[in-house]
C-alpha cells in the first residue's frame, strides 16, 4: 500500500479545477497554479462567491491557515 500525503494528492491537482471552502464562509472556484508548503494556493479564473453574490477574479492567493476544505474538481453550485 502506497501513503499519499495531502501535499503529493494537492500536487496532482495542479492546472485543474479546485473548490475551496475559507474559514470565513467564502468559497472559491478555479484553475490551481501554485501552492506552497503552509497550503496558500494561487488560483486562476477564480469564481468567488461571498454572502450568495458571485464574482469573477482574474487570479488570487489564499492563505493556506484560512483554508478548511480544498476539493479537487469541485464546483460551486
Amino acid at each position: 500500500m502506497t501513503t499519499i500525503l495531502p501535499l503529493g494528492l494537492l500536487d496532482k491537482a495542479i492546472s485543474s479545477r479546485v473548490w475551496i471552502l475559507m474559514k470565513d464562509d467564502r468559497e472559491f472556484e478555479g484553475s490551481l497554479r501554485g501552492f506552497d508548503d503552509f497550503f496558500n494556493m494561487v488560483l486562476e479564473n477564480v469564481i468567488e462567491l461571498d454572502n450568495g453574490k458571485k464574482s469573477k477574479l482574474e487570479s488570487i492567493l489564499l492563505n493556506g491557515s484560512q483554508i478548511c476544505l480544498i476539493v479537487p474538481g469541485g464546483e460551486i453550485s
